[in-house]
């Protein structure tokens, strides 16, 4: 498995993974699929996007975006991973968080915060793993397939 920066090549296969978290799960609370030039923005916005791939393809993708648009948040990022089904449970998102927490600090981020809609227990362990801390719950903030959610914040600083 290779680790490297996403291109606008990847984003099908992006969108592929992407699209089952959407329909599928309340893991996004995003209620349609974005096409790919939303993907694309995203993509071109996003402080770090990397893409874990092997012969198959492209395996999971993880990235780093704003916190906050104000501009005292400037230090602190927002960290996403995802991984295609099949490859559930085989170091993806750990090989991903492995390149891109020591990138955001490279870039000089101070803090990631990772937002896990509850329950995920293979998320939070993840996060926590890399050293992420629980800060608190937001309860029943997203509305999707017909009931309310609860999303947990988890932080690091880098």
């Amino acid at each position: 498995m290779d680790i490297r920066e996403a291109t606008a090549d990847d984003l099908p296969e992006i969108r592929a993974i992407y699209a089952p978290y959407v329909t599928d799960t309340t893991v996004s609370f995003e209620e349609t699929v974005p096409d790919l030039e939303t993907l694309a923005g995203r993509l071109r916005a996003a402080h770090i996007y990397l893409v874990a791939q092997d012969e198959s393809g492209v395996l999971g993708y993880a990235y780093a975006s704003e916190h906050r648009s104000r501009a005292a948040y400037r230090f602190s990022c927002d960290v996403s991973v995802y991984v295609r089904d099949n490859a559930q449970r085989m170091g993806v998102g750990r090989a991903l968080y492995d390149e891109l927490l020591p990138s955001a600090k490279s870039l000089g981020f101070h803090n990631a915060y990772g937002g896990v809609n509850l329950p995920n227990p293979g998320s939070v362990a993840l996060h926590e793993s890399f050293g992420f801390r629980h800060l608190g719950t937001y309860r029943e903030v997203g509305f999707k397939f017909g009931k309310w959610h609860d999303v947990g914040w988890w932080e690091k600083h880098l």
